[in-house]
């Protein structure tokens, strides 16, 4: 039986946030599988959370070199991950992306229509060129008439793998960038898209960073169902725990597990950082009460910071003041931890800045 404060510790182990890690911005986003990117900065505080040394060109780079790519990936949500990871990983989440196709968003502009026709058009309109969402919508309009080119231009790339080159996805401004840039994967990339991906290989990659998990963890991080099936067929190459509550946990056999009363040093997560949606189950790293603060209304998870391992405030960036808001009285000493840590992050968010400050908001 492992219980919620060795869940936490493992968890924090395998996401690099004991510690930070002295491995490359790629391979963290290996290690991480894919690393949540709906706004272009927060992977690169991400990073920064968890690396030694930590630059923006690290991954401004990897982006521009196609060594890792943006694009809808887990849970149909725009992801960073590394290129050669793609070319398996979106194949496999496509069941979820097609879900995601039959939604209410896109059912009225797509009824009647032939997907397959879609797809097979914006291949065409898309071959050894760049456009951008709105472009694609119009050209998609010519072809399509009577119908809107935005829901479009979005049900094709469910339909195609499909990605956001540069400067999608590089550090920026914290609002809106403009355009979303749109190229085929496989033109982008270099590569075909993995013709036969294996199940197994995901869910082993999924532990790797996630670990010790429920099969309702794995398909929750996923977007994927019925994957019992497989991970039944794993059983007798995993590791088998229990949590607090009973629940049957998996993991692969030589994966770490951490001293549960390691001390554990402040954190704090950009927003949509996987390390709250991994789970289906999150009371390893946040309360039911403060998920409701984090996660109002399900389609928000705002920046958090974690003291001892644990959701204990979010944060905000306006301007050059960093605000940061605790859920509750922090101690004098894990106050002036926040604070420290704070300082660290306003420094990489905003270096050139000719003032900056951290304030307490409430709390403390």
């Amino acid at each position: 039986m492992l219980s919620k404060r060795a869940l936490n510790r493992a968890l924090l182990e395998r996401q690099m946030l004991l510690r930070r890690s002295s491995m490359s911005a790629l391979d963290a986003i290996e290690r991480l599988v894919a690393v949540q990117g709906q706004e272009p900065n927060w992977p690169y505080v991400g990073l920064w959370n968890r690396l030694e040394d930590f630059r923006r060109d690290d991954l401004t780079s990897l982006l521009r070199n196609r060594r890792v790519v943006r694009g809808p990936l887990i849970r149909s949500t725009q992801h960073l991950a590394g290129a050669e990871d793609f070319l398996w990983l979106r194949p496999l989440v496509q069941p979820a992306l097609d879900r995601t196709l039959r939604s209410a968003y896109f059912a009225r502009e797509t009824a009647g229509l032939d997907l397959a026709e879609l797809a097979d058009a914006g291949r065409e309109l898309l071959a050894d060129r760049t456009l951008t969402r709105p472009q694609l919508g119009r050209l998609l309009t010519e072809r399509f008439p009577g119908r809107d080119g935005r829901v479009l231009a979005a049900a094709m790339q469910l339909r195609v793998p499909m990605v956001h080159p540069p400067p999608s996805g590089t550090w920026g401004g914290w609002g809106n960038r403009g355009a979303v840039p749109l190229a085929l994967a496989e033109a982008w990339i270099g590569r075909p898209m993995t013709a036969s991906p294996r199940i197994e290989t995901m869910i082993g990659r999924y532990l790797t960073a996630f670990g010790p998990a429920g099969v309702m963890d794995i398909q929750t991080w996923s977007g994927l169902t019925r994957l019992r099936g497989v991970v039944d067929g794993m059983r007798p190459r995993l590791r088998v725990f229990r949590d607090e509550r009973g629940q049957e946990l998996f993991d692969l056999p030589d994966a770490p597990l951490a001293d549960p009363d390691l001390p554990v040093p402040v954190r704090f997560q950009p927003a949509f950082d996987n390390l709250l949606l991994g789970h289906a189950e999150r009371s390893r790293v946040i309360g039911d009460e403060d998920r409701k603060r984090v996660m109002p209304g399900g389609a928000i998870v705002r920046p958090t910071f974690l003291v001892d391992g644990f959701v204990r405030g979010t944060w905000s960036l306006e301007g050059t003041t960093l605000l940061v808001s605790p859920f509750r009285q922090l101690s004098e000493e894990d106050a002036a931890a926040v604070l420290e840590e704070a300082e660290r992050l306003l420094d990489f968010a905003a270096p050139d800045a000719e003032t900056s400050e951290v304030r307490f908001v409430g709390g403390c």
